[in-house]
Order: C-alpha cells, then sequence, then structure tokens
C-alpha cells in the first residue's frame, strides 16, 4: 500500500506547559494528518531522556517518559487541582523545551497525583504490574539513585552494584513508597498513551515507533541485566559503542554505550530483546530498529580510549538475530535504519529480512554521481524521508547548498529556483516508487535552522528543544498536503 507520513515527536506538540504531551495538543495533531490525508505519525523513542536530553539516552527500555504525561488530563481526573497546576510560570519556559526546568517541576506535581491516585487505582497499578514485569527494576533502580542523591549504580556500595543474592529485596522493603511512586508515574503513561493511540487509530492513523538499538551504561537494563553487556567483574565495561574515522569525523564518533554480549544473548534465543521489542509492539503500530547495520556488525572501542579511533569491526548476531525476531513476531512490522556505510553483508542481512530500509532525500544529490538516494534507483520495499531528525531541515539544508549543487537539484528536480526546489524535493519523494514517504514537519513547513531537532555529535540546549508552533498547522497546509498525497496515490 502506498502510504505517507509526517515525522514530528511528540515533545515538540504544542501546550500550555512547555513541552508536548499525550492530550488535547497530540489529538489535535491526529486531526491535522488525517485532513492531510497521512497514513502514519512517526515519533521518537518515548523513554525518559538521559544524557544531553537525547530520548536516545534513556535509563530504561520499557518506561514511559514522564514529561509527556499530560497535566489537564491529571485534571480531569482530579488527581490534581488546577491552581496546583496554574501556580507554576510556564510561560517563561514555553518557546523550547527547557529540560532543567521540566524536571525541576513536574515531579512534585506527579507526587501530589500519587498521593490522591495510589488507593483509588490500587486494583488497576496491581495489573499493571503483572503484566509488566520490567517495572519493578526500574522503579527499584530510580529510588535508589534518588536516595543517593542522583549518584550514577557504578559508585553504588559493593553488594548492591553487583546485585549480590539477597541485598535487592532488602533495598526494595526499604525504599518501597518510593518504588510505588515511580509505578505510578508508569501507569499514568501506559493509560494515557493507550487512550491516545485508540483515537489516532479511529482516525485511520498508525504510528511508528523508535528503537534505539543501544542502551545507556547507567540504566536499569544494564544494572539489572549484567551478564548480557560486555563488562568486567566489577560491572564496568570493557568496550564500548560508536562508529569508525569517516569523511565527516577524523576521530570517528564515540558512543560510549555498552556493547552487548551477543554470544550470552544467542543462548536463551535474545530473550531480553524479544522482551524488549514485544513492549514496544504494545506500542507502535511499527518498529524502526535504530542503527540496523549494528547487527550485522559492530564498531567495538576499547573501554578508557578518548576518540573511536582505535576500534575494529566484531561480527554480530547478523541473520540469527532477524531469524528470532521472525519466529517471535511473524507479524510485527519493522523498518531498518540502514544508513551510514553499507557493505554488501550488511545489505544482504536487509534485504534477507524483508524490512524495508531508509532513503534520505538529503543524502541524494551529489551532482552527476550514481546514487541509490536518488528517487529513479529506489526499490519498492523502501521508507523515503526527505531528512530525519539527525538531519539539517529541508530549508536549512537547501540553503547551505554550493552552486554546484544547488544547480544539480534544480535540473534533477525540474525546477528554475531553490524556492521551488524546496517542495520539488517533497513533490520527488511523494512520487517515488517508495512505498511509504515520510517528511519532517518542518519541512512542511518551510522551516530553517532554527527548527533542527538534533545535530550528532553535539550536546546543548537546542537539541531535542524544537517546538511547533499551534498556528502553523492550518488547515490551509493539511490540505495543501493532502493535494499532493492524493495526486500519487498515497
Amino acid at each position: 500500500m502506498r502510504s505517507a507520513g509526517i515525522l514530528m515527536h511528540i515533545s515538540s506538540l504544542p501546550s500550555p506547559y512547555g513541552i508536548g504531551t499525550m492530550g488535547k495538543a497530540a489529538r489535535q495533531f491526529a486531526q491535522f494528518l488525517q485532513r492531510a490525508g497521512q497514513h502514519y505519525w512517526q515519533i521518537l523513542p518515548i523513554g525518559q531522556t538521559g544524557f544531553g536530553n537525547s530520548p536516545y539516552q534513556c535509563c530504561s527500555t520499557c518506561a514511559g517518559n514522564p514529561y509527556l504525561i499530560d497535566l489537564d488530563l491529571l485534571i480531569e481526573d482530579r488527581l490534581l487541582l488546577e491552581q496546583e497546576v496554574r501556580a507554576i510560570d510556564w510561560e517563561n519556559h514555553a518557546e523550547r523545551v527547557d529540560y532543567e526546568f521540566q524536571g525541576s517541576v513536574r515531579f512534585g506535581l506527579l507526587r501530589r497525583a500519587f498521593q490522591r491516585g495510589a488507593d483509588r487505582y490500587e486494583r488497576e497499578i496491581s495489573d499493571f504490574r503483572r503484566e509488566n514485569p520490567w517495572v519493578e527494576d526500574y522503579a527499584l533502580f530510580l529510588a535508589v539513585r534518588e536516595s543517593r542523591g542522583g549518584e550514577s549504580w557504578e559508585h553504588w556500595p559493593e553488594e548492591l552494584r553487583l546485585r549480590r543474592r539477597g541485598v535487592k529485596e532488602s533495598y526494595a522493603t526499604v525504599l518501597a513508597e518510593e518504588m510505588n511512586f515511580y509505578i505510578f508515574v508508569q501507569f499514568l503513561f501506559d493509560r494515557q498513551w493507550h487512550d491516545l493511540r485508540a483515537y489516532v487509530h479511529s482516525l485511520g492513523i498508525e504510528i511508528i515507533g523508535d528503537l534505539p538499538i543501544y542502551v545507556p551504561y547507567d540504566s536499569c537494563d544494564v544494572w539489572a541485566n549484567p551478564e548480557l553487556f560486555q563488562l568486567d567483574a566489577q560491572g564496568r565495561p570493557t568496550a564500548v559503542a560508536g562508529c569508525p574515522p569517516d569523511y565527516f569525523s577524523e576521530d570517528g564518533q564515540l558512543w560510549g554505550n555498552p556493547l552487548y554480549d551477543w554470544d550470552k544473548m544467542r543462548q536463551d534465543g535474545y530473550r531480553w530483546w524479544m522482551e524488549r521489542i514485544r513492549s514496544a509492539a504494545k506500542l507502535f503500530d511499527v518498529i524502526r530498529i535504530d542503527h540496523f547495520r549494528g547487527l550485522e556488525s559492530y564498531w567495538s572501542v576499547p573501554a578508557g580510549e578518548e576518540t573511536a579511533r582505535n576500534g575494529k569491526w566484531v561480527k554480530g548476531p547478523d541473520h540469527d538475530f532477524t531469524a528470532a525476531i521472525s519466529r517471535n513476531f511473524p507479524q510485527l512490522r519493522l523498518i531498518a535504519e540502514d544508513l551510514g556505510f553499507l557493505t554488501p553483508e550488511v545489505i544482504r542481512l536487509q534485504r534477507d529480512s524483508g524490512y524495508p530500509g531508509m532513503k534520505v532525500l538529503e543524502f541524494a544529490f551529489v551532482p552527476y554521481e550514481p546514487s541509490s538516494y536518488l528517487p529513479h534507483n529506489y526499490e519498492r520495499n523502501c521508507i523515503c524521508y526527505s531528512g530525519t531528525h539527525d538531519n539539517e531541515t529541508l530549508g536549512q539544508w537547501l540553503a547551505s547548498l554550493n552552486e554546484e549543487t544547488a544547480a544539480y537539484v534544480a535540473e534533477y528536480l525540474g525546477v528554475r529556483t531553490r524556492e521551488e526546489c524546496h517542495w520539488g524535493v517533497l513533490r520527488a519523494g511523494m512520487a517515488s516508487v517508495a512505498d511509504t514517504f515520510i517528511a519532517q514537519m518542518q519541512d512542511y513547513l518551510e522551516l530553517g535552522a532554527e527548527a533542527r531537532m538534533n545535530e550528532p555529535g553535539t550536546v546543548g540546549a537546542e537539541n531535542w528543544s524544537w517546538r511547533v508552533d499551534e498556528t502553523m498547522l492550518t488547515d490551509a497546509l493539511a490540505d495543501k498536503i493532502a493535494r499532493l498525497t492524493r495526486m500519487y496515490e498515497r
């Protein structure tokens, strides 16, 4: 089925409370998507953001981000009082997401909701705990970390860091109330998410979610499952993730995430991964697997290195892993994020898996050189993107082109000016043979550098903080997108 969608994370939605949430604005955006003739709403990972405010650095692979819980819905449920919410100075933190501010005010409100709702929803919370066993380790992890002033688990007492027999149960008894709070927050998130997803489905729209390939070291996943990672006897990484030096970076990229012990994971059929995918399948209709090429082989950097230069390629689980997914989830729809330097082995894995790969138009235009990202080279089984959250916005990219590249883009698209190139690129994606075309919301809005979602390799307040102004999501724009979508039978 030919289809189209729009990429915009929930945090970028308009709302009165400094960050997009799962409330009214999310439903209004779903209505915008329906009017625009879109079938998919693609979002970024919805986990609790960590280092650099990145949704790809979450303290749990399964937990939802408390910042995305809608406060107005909590007022409607009588878990918060309107005056409690209005008393906070949201207005001075509204233009972009201020994560430090969100962290300073959100949990105080959620604790009030917990005080009012823990007993009221006791039975529902008990059901939630039974259906989501991951939440126990998550809640204990956060409760211990809070009791130790936010300290990373690598600095916890040895018996707790290494989870000696009986120690976990002892801490769980002492910190039971704090654990109950964090479980209650996840219960609220789960309830609001499934209500939103049901509404989105009622409009004929499906959600594409994102599954980061790696998890951060300071996460409950690593603490609770150290045997599944490349750690030493003291629980510290022996090798970390990254990517090798290339044209863009002479030192490569040192991500620092602990690497998986794939041999150990293979012994139980990748149980941890299958549970993780099962959890994601409860949330999303389609799942994008981040850094898919790392499943064929991954760049392993010795722990302690300051750059990724001295890493090496190590064989990953390859076809054995994708076969396990197929056995456990025969109906699951997945997307392979297969960007970057692709060897014949990676291409073979993607094709054999059957997962559609990604084609990014901003990567396509190298003057008069062949490129697999140019639309005339596509096969049907792929997803065409104008750009991703890691790219420049389309407007920013076009403005940065040198004269030769700009002339080539215009010639390829059959347009006369740079201004015409913007919608020419979007038309080329829509017209392509790719089964699905997805554009960032920023690209339909013709926004520039100020609206870029993330600049890889950098950490700063601008990353992950862009928010759309609700006045931008007009009926006229939705109708324009809808005409383009109908024209190319999506």
